[in-house]
């Protein structure tokens, strides 16, 4: 499999996967730092073109992952890599505790240690759920989102796409978040959230309106 990204949240990904089989064949991609180079850890090759990623595909089979946050670069990285034939896939940590009835997670999803997930979730492509996430019944998120670690999202909750919500946000229950909405780390959402805005605060509210 490669992990698109060689830094930061790319590791973290690398560990998850590692956890589940420590012998699985790996290599990172990273074409925009130049001192990332050669093997990660002494053994992990670093693709640095994306002539290079075309023939790993070949050669290795076409699986990959995004090891990069951000959900506009998360998105972009999923298109261009599924345009040389990559086929987007999830990792799901071992640690996390996902419910019995009734989830749907898309492809492409990283779902990291110790995320809850309770029971009729639904969480779109290539979202990323960071560790000690909790997420309650009956929630629907949309595609390629950033859920940061330690975030609250209560039930019967709409999160549109390209939503960020940042470390240890709360979301009480029953909101409905509109699309490409920014909420800061710490900020208790109680009220629906318009497309387009971030919002700051306990409680959150508007604090500007996003391009």
């Amino acid at each position: 499999m490669l992990i698109i990204g060689a830094r930061g949240f790319a590791k973290e990904v690398l560990e998850v996967i590692y956890r589940k089989d420590p012998n699985q064949d790996l290599a990172f991609y990273d074409d925009v730092n130049e001192d990332v180079c050669g093997k990660l850890y002494g053994q992990y090759p670093i693709l640095k073109s994306i002539e290079e990623a075309r023939v790993y595909f070949q050669e290795n089979g076409n699986h990959f992952t995004i090891g990069v946050g951000g959900s506009v670069a998360r998105k972009k990285l999923y298109e261009k890599f599924t345009a040389i034939g990559g086929k987007m896939v999830s990792t799901i940590s071992s640690t996390a505790v996902i419910g019995s009835f009734g989830n749907e997670i898309g492809e492409g999803c990283n779902i990291m240690m110790h995320v809850t997930i309770t029971n009729d979730v639904k969480i779109g492509k290539g979202t990323l759920v960071n560790q000690l996430t909790s997420i309650g019944h009956d929630v629907v998120i949309g595609d390629f989102c950033e859920i940061c670690p330690s975030v609250a999202i209560s039930g019967n909750c709409r999160i549109g796409e390209g939503v960020f919500v940042g470390t240890g946000a709360i979301i009480l229950p029953k909101l409905h978040i509109g699309n490409n909405v920014v909420i800061a780390a710490g900020a208790v959402v109680k009220d629906h959230v318009e497309d387009n805005t971030l919002v700051a605060g306990i409680p959150a509210v508007v604090k500007k309106h996003i391009r």
